[in-house]
């Protein structure tokens, strides 16, 4: 055995706090990325820092927090609560473990349970400066990188409360940006669940007086079809309502933060809901026909949040349950005796779905009869070999992906190219129709869009689905948009919670080949382009011959080549919605039989 695989004690290594942190960020703030999408580590540390500001406003010390990001890179965030205690400033921000949330006489609801929050931020942050203001004093400590660098201590005049500014760390979120919309809408987030706190971004002020009914407002809108059932008391806090949309759209928190795969408390609220119209109503409709079409916000508090991961996707407690399922039935069942007004709309609705449940059954056993008939696989779907279930769901870097094209050619080069284990293929036999304002029954009648739905698992229920992602692989050009946003059309129409649960994306693949004898570059922009065309042709005596191939559709582009935008180098964009309320405006917009306004708005803004 050569010294290099020697296994003894010399290989035994022990990493402090914040070392570890640094060699697994993954581990404490999920995913790394540059900025570009919401859940970007980036984001989780600016989160962290903001929830100790609220933490602070639901104990009572502090009604504002103001947020400021210079350069799109640099964060400071400043709250006026109670201030780290000055003694402890150093060990609070940078010794796992080591806080005043274990003592629920100081915190008594707060996510940052395990004392790593602030640390990890310390310590994935080229710069970190925290200082703490208490009774006249301040304490503050300058970090790089999680080593502490200075600590200074004095007098001061300044209000109690926590300062901290920090810098990513450019080598672990490479050529990393914040997106300030991306930013409002967490902050609006914090508004909405903390009514009377404000949150000052610059000088944008965030501040909510309804608390989760606001929020249900801005995400609804006008299509509410009653006034939202709302109910409040110390630890549990809910707004739902019925819209004439598909599925169930839910807007889950514990603690103040969104958990966006729900858990207890979300499965809890659904079953009360159910149980207090069967209780008012005196019948037993099932769960589907009185939760279709519905929108709810449920936030709860608990002592001892136990979420899956730390970025807090998920909440475990089983304790919870009983109580959140018979406090919202309770309140349902009353409310909807003293409201006979929204009890009926309510009624109405539910008993609408049952019979187009009822219908849409018959119309789905009949569309499943004809397709064994004519063939037992989906015709136009070559599949991949690993399947997660729900007892085995994808791990991470093992998403499995299915990718949509338009047309033979495209798939051609796809499934040459593609890993036969993780990726599959559904092919397009032709523009897919526009299903804006159609009946769902209409799809199972609709062999290309019934293909689909059997391709995806979905036509029973969204929770078959066979895939992690879901990627539109059509040509750039006008055609290729087109059965793009015919495709969004179908998602955001019947299916949006797939949207909304960020499994719809959108492939990028290059535009342009620039290369010369010695080198090849993929080009995504016109500007990509000629920044390369310049480059490969150099200077003076070393001027090269250029050549530059535009793509105009996928099967242009060959097999080997095309390996690599399929694989490690792959651009995914993933579609997601900033409110519920403007999908229905721009389906009516783009999609509808409006076509001489958007004829209007074509010549109004060509370029």
């Amino acid at each position: 055995m050569s010294a290099a695989t020697v296994y003894d004690e010399t290989k035994i290594k022990t990493l402090s706090s914040l070392e570890h942190i640094r060699l697994r960020p993954g581990m404490y703030i999920g995913r790394l990325g540059n900025g570009s999408h919401p859940d970007d580590g980036i984001y989780i540390l600016l989160k962290e820092i903001v929830d100790n500001g609220v933490d602070e406003f639901i104990m009572g010390a502090g009604k504002r927090i103001n947020i400021g990001v210079q350069d799109n890179q640099r964060v400071t965030i400043r709250d006026f609560g109670r201030g780290i205690p000055l003694g402890k400033l150093v060990e609070c921000v940078s010794v796992i473990n080591t806080g005043a949330k274990y003592n629920t006489d100081v915190f008594q609801f707060s996510v940052g349970l395990n004392g790593v929050g602030t640390k990890a931020v310390n310590a994935l942050s080229e710069d970190f400066v925290v200082t703490s203001f208490r009774e006249g004093h301040f304490t503050k400590a300058i970090f790089s990188n999680g080593s502490l660098l200075k600590l200074e201590k004095g007098e001061s005049k300044e209000k109690n409360g926590t300062l901290v500014e920090f810098y990513p760390d450019g080598d672990v979120f490479e050529e990393f940006h914040y997106q300030e919309n991306f930013i409002r809408k967490r902050l609006w987030r914090y508004a909405y669940l903390n009514a009377g706190l404000k949150l000052y971004l610059d000088k944008e002020c965030f501040h909510s007086s309804n608390g989760l009914l606001d929020l249900l407002d801005n995400e609804v809108e006008d299509g509410q079809l009653y006034v939202p059932l709302y109910g409040k008391d110390d630890t549990l806090e809910f707004a739902l309502c019925h819209t004439a949309g598909y599925g169930e759209n839910y807007f889950s928190f514990v603690n103040g933060t969104y958990t966006n795969e729900g858990g207890t408390h979300l499965s809890a609220f659904r079953e009360g809901i159910l149980k207090g119209v069967n209780e008012f109503a005196g019948t037993k409709f099932s769960g589907n026909d009185v939760r279709e079409g519905i929108v709810g916000t449920i936030a709860v508090k608990v002592k001892d949040p136990i979420f899956e991961s730390q970025t807090k996707n998920k909440l475990g407690n089983t304790e919870i349950r009983g109580s959140i399922v018979s406090k919202v039935k309770d309140f349902v069942c009353d409310y909807l005796y003293k409201h006979t007004d929204v009890a009926e709309i309510l009624i109405d609705k539910i008993q609408l779905n049952e019979k187009v449940r009822k219908e849409l059954q018959q119309v789905r056993k009949e569309a499943k009869v004809k397709s064994r008939k004519v063939v037992i696989r989906v015709p136009q779907l070559k599949d991949c070999k690993y399947h997660p279930t729900k007892d085995k769901p994808s791990k991470p870097g093992r998403d499995n992906m299915v990718f949509i094209t338009e047309g033979q050619s495209a798939s051609g080069s796809i499934v040459s190219a593609r890993d036969p284990m993780t990726q599959a293929i559904f092919s397009l036999k032709g523009k897919p129709l526009n299903v804006y304002g159609q009946s769902m029954a209409l799809l199972y009648k609709n062999d290309e869009m019934y293909n689909l739905m059997r391709a995806l698992n979905i036509e029973d229920s969204l929770s078959n689905l066979r895939y992690d992602k879901i990627v539109l692989a059509t040509d750039a050009d006008v055609d290729g948009l087109h059965i793009r946003n015919l495709l969004l059309t179908f998602f955001l129409h019947y299916y949006e919670n797939l949207v909304k649960r960020g499994h719809i994306f959108i492939l990028e693949t290059p535009i342009f080949r620039v290369r010369n004898k010695k080198e090849t570059r993929y080009c995504y922009s016109e500007k990509e382009k000629l920044a390369a065309e310049k480059n490969l042709k150099g200077r003076g005596k070393a001027h090269k011959q250029v050549e530059i191939t535009r793509f105009k559709g996928l099967g242009e582009i060959s097999p080997k080549e095309f390996k690599q935008f399929i694989g490690e180098k792959m651009r995914l964009q993933q579609v997601s919605i900033d409110r519920l309320s403007n999908v229905p405006k721009l389906l009516s917009f783009y999609m509808g039989k409006n076509t001489p306004d958007r004829k209007s708005f074509i010549m109004d803004h060509l370029v």
